[in-house]
C-alpha cells in the first residue's frame, strides 16, 4: 500500500520488480478465524501471486507462520538468500515504528540481511549482491511519527495500484468487517495527504533506513 504506486514507477524505467513476503498471513482472516493454517495460506498466497504476474513481478514467499515472526538464524539465511536471489538494488520495507511485531521484525531483519547479501561471509545458494541495496522505509498504519524525507509523485500511477491492490481480496473483506473501510479508501486518502504535501495530486512517502551501505549518494526513487 505505501510503495507499489513507486514500484510501478520503477517498472516504468526499466527496473525488473519482486515481492518477498516473509509470513503467510494466514492469521489475516478475521472474517473466518476458524479457517485452517494451510486453507488461510494458500488463500493469500494465490493473491499475492496473482498480484504479482499482473505486474510483471516474481514473488517469494518465506511461509514463516503469521503474526510469530521471529528473528531466528533459519530466517537471516532464508532472507538474504531471497534478496541474493532477486538482485535488489532498492528495498522498500516496514517503518522501525508500526502497530504490527511481525512488520517491525521484518524491519530489523532486512537491516541485517541486506548487508549481509552482499558480503561473502554467510554463504547461501545464489552469490552475493556486487553492493548493498538501498533500503527505504514505507508509511506505518498507526499514530507514527514518520519523518518522510522522500516523495514520489504516483499521480498518474495510483488507478493502476488501486486496481492490483484489489486482487487481495480476502484482506478487503477482513478490512471491511473489522475497520468499515477498505483498501481503496485507505490508499486514497494516504496518498492524496501525502500528495498535497508536495503539490501533486497523488503521493507516496518514504524515509531512508539509517544504515551502513542503505543510504545512497546518488537519486535511486523514480
Amino acid at each position: 500500500m505505501g510503495c507499489l504506486g513507486t514500484m510501478l514507477k520503477c517498472r516504468a524505467r526499466g527496473d525488473t520488480l519482486h515481492f518477498i513476503t516473509l509470513t503467510d498471513g494466514s492469521k489475516g482472516f478475521v472474517q473466518n478465524p476458524g479457517i485452517s493454517r494451510e486453507e488461510a495460506s494458500a488463500i493469500r498466497d494465490a493473491e499475492m501471486r496473482a498480484l504479482a504476474t499482473a505486474v510483471g513481478a516474481s514473488y517469494i514467499n518465506l511461509r514463516e507462520p503469521d503474526e510469530f515472526l521471529y528473528d531466528t538464524p533459519e530466517v537471516r539465511m532464508a532472507l538474504i538468500e531471497a534478496i541474493r536471489q532477486t538482485g535488489a538494488g532498492l528495498i522498500f520495507t516496514h517503518s522501525s515504528e508500526d502497530y504490527n511485531l511481525d512488520h517491525t521484525t521484518v524491519n530489523s531483519l532486512v537491516r541485517h540481511c541486506a548487508m549481509q547479501s552482499c558480503l561473502p561471509v554467510l554463504p547461501t545458494e545464489s552469490t552475493p549482491l556486487a553492493s548493498h541495496p538501498a533500503i527505504f522505509l514505507t508509511d506505518p498504519h498507526g499514530p507514527f511519527n514518520f519523518l518522510a524525507t522522500h516523495y514520489v509523485d504516483v499521480s498518474d500511477y495510483h488507478d493502476e495500484k488501486i486496481r492490483l491492490l484489489l486482487h487481495h481480496e480476502s484482506q478487503e473483506e477482513a478490512l471491511q468487517l473489522g475497520t468499515g473501510t477498505g483498501l481503496e479508501d485507505r490508499t486514497r486518502r494516504l496518498d492524496a495527504f501525502r500528495g498535497d504535501q508536495v503539490g501533486v495530486a497523488r503521493a507516496e512517502a518514504f524515509a531512508p533506513m539509517r544504515a551502513r551501505g542503505a543510504i545512497k549518494p546518488y537519486p535511486v526513487l523514480p
